[in-house]
């Protein structure tokens, strides 16, 4: 029976809950869901553009408005483990996460949908690197159509509030009884801000909730005590799995009940199929989430011309939409899939195979035309969506496909416009003054060094080219060449995702004047192991003929000895020969200055906010240095351009031990004006004054022994970590008497652990 909308309408705004109009983004919206959902914990870990859906979670914490518990963990693969240990203890829970993160964690996800654990997670969708690109398509989106989690799309800001919200009650029904995964596109749903309904009242949102079910097994009842995740073998996996796949296809019909429930209270419906103008199209675009709306428009303008066009959008794609598919296109002569993403070698994306085989099953002789768009974050315009079409119109007139795979936008290379050099190679002699010496003390057993004045080594070329894109005042490049500066003929530099990897390698240009690598935020230690290993392999065979005295330097910052510290462990266990250096600006500035485990604590980040109900990072920091030494390498150095010949010195001895006996770790501190909310031209009194503070002491543990390299207190100049802390707006509530305790605390623990260190300097044995 046809619904008469007018009075369905007239009846629901009489009886619907009260909703506030705003102007919110796609991850704001996120956030406003969670929150008025009220969840037990999230476990996160920032990657853009899905960081802001934790920024927002945490700023509204601050100001009082839900109880969620935030754990802020060392890689998207422990946010993954800590969401799964909570939903096995019985909690509800969130996470959000994007692209190569997603992946990070992917591991995870099969484990908390096969022992079938409710949970709750945004796929801000965003391009798999490499190269890297931090803008949206969905390569990311496609690796999640195998673990077993239904997945529900959301095109609009809007949508991302709804779905987020019907979301839990599908995870949680005891018909399906899976972790669900909200996907949404990167920046153009994420951040841009559209015109959104939100329940003012948050007990409207957790009535449609509902009470959590009790009834599964959890890890915290001790009368009912359970083995969660056992080994498993295969007569009984198969059944597992078997009632796993049930339970997701019973996602199907259990969503559209409850998007049907959700229409009773909000107006706006969620059918299995977005359908524009199907009722009679002759030819059609299939795409997912935001492109889908443009592609909208071009609809009306084809009608206006005659053309029975019309537009698919699945509102959710695991289970995917089989009989709803066949059902849309079966009057349909030619239909258009455009993805944002390619399953390399499949003759068509993963959406484009699924809607060929929902054809094939119903003996369906439309023609499917497939074009891989979008990528990196393409915008998709009219004009794209119209292109589409006319290669359906195209098919049509033709009676064939005459190209049934294609990429759509891509440009050919012009091989004159390559970028030229801008400067000649450097190498060799070009980096070797012959000004700095470096001797084993066969009393000692440790090293002399002799450098000279600072002015004799300027005219020593810098390692990195003038033109890169780092904020004014940045510190990581005056702190990485004063450092470079002490480093004697050619390297090979590694740099982890962060600050200093973003804004040096923008292609089609670099400003690496010497050899340069890349790879991910967590795995450079690995990396660059594996290439030091290659050289001394190859030298040895005679296979490359190159100097003896390459020096192999990782560099990492903006946390990433956080989600990295495994493989530099590691590294530093097999004792490569090779530097790891860490930049440390006390966050995770690269992706917008969130907490990472070096930022001290009452610190201000985006993700330690200051309130009425928080006042900064909630923890003390971790000292990467005692932790690296402590794996026996031969030498590890704490360092700053406020005291150039200490890390002068450091740098010629990290060089040495690096080419001689293995590996070195060395930590800089390097100030981010923009994050810590301080004068661009401040950032070298503000690291000097950390230092005199002794929050961040200059030492160096050569061979185990430690030796501090300047002690503020034997020189009259030490001061109150006040004076650091009044030095920076990211923490300027610290002076203020309501954080006093907190301030306090930072202060006993700095002294702490100063003078730990100095009983070490006095003590060769500890």
């Amino acid at each position: 029976m046809a619904i008469d909308y007018e009075k369905e309408k007239a009846r629901l705004e009489q009886n619907k809950p009260v909703q506030k109009l705003v102007f919110e983004s796609g991850n704001e919206m996120a956030a406003m869901a969670a929150a008025q959902i009220n969840y037990h914990i999230m476990g996160y870990f920032p990657i853009t553009p899905s960081t802001e859906v934790a920024q927002f979670l945490d700023g509204m914490k601050a100001k009082g408005q839900h109880d969620i518990v935030l754990i802020p963990t060392d890689g998207e693969h422990g946010s993954a483990g800590s969401c799964y240990g909570a939903a096995a203890a019985g909690a509800r829970v969130f996470n959000a996460t994007s692209a190569n993160g997603f992946l990070y964690m992917l591991e995870q996800l099969p484990v908390q949908s096969g022992t079938r654990y409710p949970m709750v997670m945004n796929l801000v969708t965003r391009a798999i690197s490499g190269p890297l690109d931090i803008r949206g398509d969905h390569s990311d989106l496609y690796y999640g159509l195998n673990i077993g989690w239904p997945i529900l799309l959301a095109r609009t800001p809007q949508a991302v509030y709804d779905m987020n919200i019907m979301a839990l009650r599908l995870a949680e029904h005891k018909d399906v009884r899976l972790p669900v995964l909200v996907a949404y596109d990167g920046f153009f749903t994420s951040h841009q801000k559209r015109r959104v309904q939100y329940f003012e009242d948050r007990n409207v949102v957790q009535n449609f909730v509902g009470p959590q079910p009790r009834e599964y097994n959890f890890a915290l009842d001790p009368a009912n005590p359970v083995t969660i995740g056992p080994y498993m073998n295969d007569p009984d996996l198969i059944n597992n799995n078997y009632q796993q796949s049930e339970a997701m296809y019973r996602a199907y019909e259990v969503f559209q009940e409850i998007a049907k429930e959700y229409y009773e209270i909000s107006g706006r419906e969620y059918p299995i199929l977005d359908l524009y103008q199907m009722e009679d199209a002759e030819v059609a675009v299939f795409l997912l989430n935001s492109a889908s709306e443009t592609a909208k428009d071009v609809v009306d303008n084809l009608r206006a011309k005659g053309i029975k066009a019309g537009v698919i959008s699945p509102n959710m794609i695991r289970p995917f939409p089989l009989k709803e598919i066949q059902a849309a296109l079966k009057n349909v002569k030619a239909v258009v899939v455009g993805e944002r993403a390619d399953s390399y070698g499949g003759h068509g994306a993963n959406m484009t195979l699924e809607v060929k085989a929902a054809l094939q099953s119903a003996n369906s002789n439309v023609m499917v035309i497939s074009r891989i768009f979008g990528v990196g974050g393409k915008d998709f315009y009219a004009d794209d969506a119209e292109h589409f079409f006319q290669l359906g119109l195209d098919a049509i007139e033709k009676g064939f496909v005459e190209k049934p795979f294609d990429y759509y936008g891509h440009t050919p290379g012009q091989p004159e416009l390559a970028p030229k050099r801008v400067l000649e190679p450097l190498h060799g002699d070009a980096f070797k003054t012959g000004l700095i010496k470096v001797t084993p003390n066969e009393t000692t057993g440790k090293l002399d060094v002799k450098i000279p004045p600072l002015r004799s080594l300027t005219g020593k070329p810098k390692r990195i080219a003038p033109g890169h894109g780092a904020c004014p005042g940045c510190g990581i490049f005056p702190g990485l060449e004063m450092f470079f500066k002490g480093i004697e003929g050619d390297i090979v530099a590694l740099f982890q995702t962060g600050c200093a990897m973003v804004v040096t390698t923008g292609y089609p240009y670099s400003s690496h004047k010497q050899t340069y690598i890349h790879n991910l935020f967590q795995n450079g230690g690995a990396t660059l192991s594996g290439v030091v290993e290659a050289f001394y392999e190859l030298k040895r065979r005679g296979e490359i003929d190159v100097p003896e005295d390459f020096t192999f330097v990782m560099v990492t910052g903006d946390g990433g000895m956080d989600i990295g510290m495994g493989p530099a462990i590691g590294a530093a266990l097999r004792n490569h020969k090779m530097i790891i250096l860490e930049y440390d600006n006390e966050g995770y500035m690269n992706t917008g200055s969130q907490l990472s485990y070096s930022t001290p604590l009452g610190h201000m980040t985006t993700t330690s906010n200051v309130g009425k109900f928080q006042g900064g990072k909630a923890f003390h920091h971790k000292d990467t240095v005692q932790i690296m030494a402590s794996t026996n390498i031969s030498y590890a150095f704490t360092g700053t351009e406020a005291f150039p010949q200490d890390l002068l010195k450091k740098a010629a001895k990290a060089q040495w031990y690096a080419q001689n006996v293995g590996t070195v770790y060395g930590k800089i501190l390097i100030a981010c004006p923009l994050n810590w909310k301080s004068a661009d031209e401040l950032g070298e009194p503000i690291v000097g004054t950390a230092v005199n503070t002794c929050f961040f002491p200059l030492y160096e543990i050569e061979n185990g022994v430690t030796n501090i390299t300047y002690d503020p207190e034997e020189k009259g100049k030490r001061v109150d970590v006040y004076e650091w802390v009044n030095s920076m707006g990211k923490t300027k509530h610290l002076t203020k008497p309501e954080y006093a305790e907190m301030l306090d605390t930072f202060r006993q623990e700095v002294e702490r652990r100063w003078r730990r260190l100095k009983e070490k300097h006095n003590n060769p044995y500890l």
